[in-house]
Order: C-alpha cells, then sequence, then structure tokens
C-alpha cells in the first residue's frame, strides 16, 4: 500500500481521524468521497469508501480509489463474507481489501 497522492485527495489532519501526512493510514476527503485507510496496521490492507450524499460508491469511483492507495499491478479485492459475518455501519459504504505481501489467486483471464 502506497501512501495516497492525488491532487483532489484531501488528508483529514484534526479531530478524530486525524493523521498526518507520512503516515498510511488516515481519513481522506475527495470530493464527495469520504475515505479511511488502515494502511499496514496489520497483515490485511484496509480501505473503505463512502460518499456524502450515502449513496453506494460506482465502480468508478472505487477503481480510482484502488489507484490511489495501490499500484495498478496489485490485485485487490471485496469481499462477501457470510451473511453471518455482515457488519454494516453505514449502508453505503464499500471496502478494499489486500493481503500484505500476497497476491490473489486469480481465475482464468477470460473469466475476469
Amino acid at each position: 500500500m502506497k501512501i495516497p497522492k492525488h491532487e483532489r485527495l484531501i488528508r483529514i489532519k484534526s479531530g478524530q481521524f486525524a493523521s498526518d501526512d507520512d503516515s498510511k493510514h488516515g481519513a481522506f476527503h475527495l470530493g464527495e468521497l469520504f475515505i479511511m485507510s488502515s494502511g499496514e496496521l496489520s497483515s490485511w490492507q484496509h480501505v473503505s469508501v463512502s460518499r456524502q450524499d450515502n449513496r453506494t460508491p460506482t465502480w468508478e469511483e472505487m477503481a480510482l480509489v484502488k489507484s490511489i492507495f495501490w499500484d495498478d499491478e496489485e490485485t485487490v479485492v471485496q469481499f462477501h463474507p457470510k451473511k453471518s459475518l455482515y457488519v454494516n455501519k453505514h449502508p453505503g459504504c464499500l471496502h478494499l481489501w489486500k493481503k500484505a505481501g500476497d497476491e490473489f489467486e486469480l481465475p482464468p483471464i477470460w473469466m475476469v
């Protein structure tokens, strides 16, 4: 996971979600998007993405966030766990995940 850089990405530097510019975790605004990154605080890298208007982020918005926090050639996923493990603190929030140091096995490219 890289330190996020994007001309429209604004790091939140005060209050409950504050972090400094050198940190790989923190909270950010990108237009209408609110992004929280856990960086590499565990063996999983994680970013959550929601919108100020509560609309679920689009594929294009999620792809933009992926490109800001990870390199183009890294595979990042959205999980759909079994229902008994659902946690829903915000109905319009989506999550991106990557196991640090691992590459996901993908289906054959013609199926992706």
